[in-house]
Formats: C-alpha cells, sequence, structure tokens
C-alpha cells in the first residue's frame, strides 16, 4: 500500500486525526488539529481544512479512512476504492455507525473506532471486500411511478 487518503468530511473528529499514523493526505475538517507536515519524517503529508472535491484524492488512494458519514462513504464506494471507515463512537444517536455495520455486513467496507484502528490496520483483509454496485434510478422512478398511481 502506497498511498492512504483520509477525511473526516466536514466535521469534526480529531481522534481520528490524533490515530492516522500513516497518511499521504488528511483533510482535517473543522477539528482542532492541523498536522504539522514534518511530523511524520518517512512520508510526504498534506493536510488542509476544506476542498472542493477529494474526488481526485480519492482516485488516487490505494487505501481510504473516512469517517462513517454518508457523502465521504458513497463517495469514496462508488470509485471502487477499499475504504476503512472509522466511526466516531462520541456521537450520540450514532447513525454513522448503523451506516457502517450495514455497508460491512455488505462486504463493501471495513469499519473500526479510533481505538481499534492501528490494530485494524495491522489485521484487516481487503480482499474480503465486495464492489459497491451503483443503484438503479430506473427501478426507484418506476416504484413511484406505481405509489403514486402515474403510469
Amino acid at each position: 500500500m502506497k498511498r492512504v487518503f483520509v477525511t473526516v468530511g466536514t466535521t469534526s473528529f480529531d481522534d481520528l486525526i490524533e490515530r492516522v499514523t500513516s497518511p499521504e493526505a488528511v483533510q482535517v475538517g473543522q477539528g482542532s488539529i492541523l498536522p504539522d507536515p514534518d511530523s511524520c519524517h518517512e512520508l510526504t503529508l498534506e493536510a488542509y481544512r476544506f476542498k472542493d472535491s477529494i474526488a481526485e484524492n480519492i482516485n488516487c488512494a490505494d487505501l481510504v479512512i473516512s469517517h462513517a458519514g454518508a457523502g465521504s462513504c458513497l463517495e469514496t464506494l462508488g470509485a471502487d476504492k477499499p475504504l476503512l471507515v472509522v466511526v466516531n463512537d462520541k456521537l450520540m444517536d450514532n447513525h454513522q455507525l448503523e451506516l457502517a455495520r450495514q455497508l460491512h455486513q455488505d462486504s463493501h467496507l471495513l469499519y473500526c473506532t479510533p481505538s481499534t484502528l492501528t490494530e485494524t490496520l495491522k489485521t484487516m483483509d481487503l480482499a474480503v471486500l465486495s464492489p459497491f454496485l451503483p443503484g438503479q434510478p430506473k427501478h426507484f422512478a418506476n416504484f413511484l411511478d406505481r405509489a403514486l398511481g402515474v403510469q
């Protein structure tokens, strides 16, 4: 593995940023931690708060480590990139855990918490992941047509 992209989206997720030790690109969002580019001596580190699009970062990555936001997950899976989701276990009403758990059960991603990130990185097997197939909007449109009585 050569390039890892880490994103927290636009949220504050300092626990994830603190735990990451081998990134080449880190999007830190609104968090209070902005890693110094010289803090990772054997790596090239690029850190930024916001970017108009992270598509290029995702496409260049060999692995994406992300918070469990739906947008970040779907964009990464849609790019057919291996995804390790780190669930923010400090959130109340943690819908992100539900999303990560379901996508994991469907074999599309791996997930962990900040405290288990290092061990997960050491033991993960990306070969168990299955491609995330794009939705079929026509089926949804047909369902809506039937439900609304429009044909």
